[in-house]
């Protein structure tokens, strides 16, 4: 951003969002593109419009500004809670939260949004209903377990979870063969290429296709493994604070609980993963460390295998990651 650049802090909710520039102060306006349209008569081709990602409520004014040729900056809301307790703010309203934004962004550089295509959008959106539909599912079969436990349950609270559960199976049944569609029509040949990784399924393979952006996202492993939150944290100060090394898990959380799960499958079959969970065992270390360690490993493969465009080959990839 040069130094004529106008920043504008979006503090965004579901009904309206606050606004705040040093050059037009505090506005509010309602979320809907009603409000998007008489926000942007506020707006200059100089203006970097900064909010924070919030589930739904972000989302289709991202969209619209990137539509209408507007940058715009999507921040970790994580980063502006810290920099508004690093100023020891007493306040915590919605103008108050744009203020701080648009502080935060004025002090920081920040990575410019880019838009979402209509089949990566559709994903996204199968994704989060699916895992709708998975908790909702488990909920059911743990009432269905209760009811066993009664001794005389009811028949007909007994049938009506099971078809629930039924129902429920059908149509994650459906929305997942919607998902490997949608992914297949974009992105079949790197699809084929991650799953010639030991360890790495269908499933797999699908969810880092689907939140990488098929991996068009990021510049290096490194970022990868940030966004995922499988990078170690060190807890370290002075002579007598030394903490135990954790993982980030600040990140995409599916992505690494998919990842774990992989792990187990590429410590059998994966060489590279196999060897560096017998090195960390040995030296005494847990076996549930070892197993993050192969995550990692495992999405430095993925990718290497994804910007090399060839599948995998075990003496290959050693050399990359």
């Amino acid at each position: 951003m040069n130094k004529n650049t106008e920043f504008f802090g979006i503090d965004i909710s579901k009904d309206v969002f606050d606004v705040f520039s040093l050059e037009t102060g505090h506005n509010q306006f309602t979320n809907n593109e009603k409000g998007f349209k008489q926000f942007i008569k506020k707006l200059s081709k100089e203006s970097l419009v900064v909010m924070e990602a919030t589930g739904y409520y972000h989302y289709c004014m991202a969209q619209y500004l990137y539509g209408k040729g507007y940058a715009v900056s999507v921040v970790n809301p994580l980063s502006v809670k810290r920099f508004i307790q690093m100023k020891l703010s007493k306040v915590k309203t919605d103008k108050s939260d744009a203020k701080s934004i648009c502080e935060y962004a004025r002090n920081n550089e920040l990575p410019l949004y880019t838009a979402k295509d209509k089949n990566q959008a559709e994903c996204l959106q199968l994704l989060r209903l699916m895992d709708t539909y998975v908790k909702h599912r488990t909920a059911m079969k743990n009432k269905l377990d209760g009811e066993k436990v009664l001794g005389i349950p009811s028949k007909a609270v007994y049938r009506s979870l099971g078809r629930t559960v039924k129902h429920l199976n059908k149509e994650l049944a459906l929305l997942e063969a919607r998902l490997t569609d949608l992914v297949k029509e974009e992105q079949q040949e790197q699809l084929r290429l991650l799953r010639t990784i030991p360890g790495i399924g269908e499933k797999a393979a699908i969810l880092l296709v689907v939140f990488t952006d098929g991996f068009s996202k990021f510049e290096n492993s490194k970022q990868l493994c940030c966004y995922a939150g499988i990078t170690p944290t060190i807890r370290q100060s002075g002579s007598s604070v030394r903490g135990r090394s954790r993982i980030s898990k600040i990140g995409n959380k599916k992505l690494r609980n998919q990842l774990f799960l992989s792990s187990f499958t590429a410590c059998q079959y994966n060489k590279a993963c196999r060897e560096l969970y017998g090195r960390i065992v040995d030296q005494g270390k847990s076996k549930k460390l070892a197993m993050l360690a192969v995550s990692n490993k495992l999405l430095k493969q993925a990718f290497a295998i994804a910007k090399s465009g060839m599948p995998y080959n075990e003496n290959f990839v050693s050399k990359l990651v």
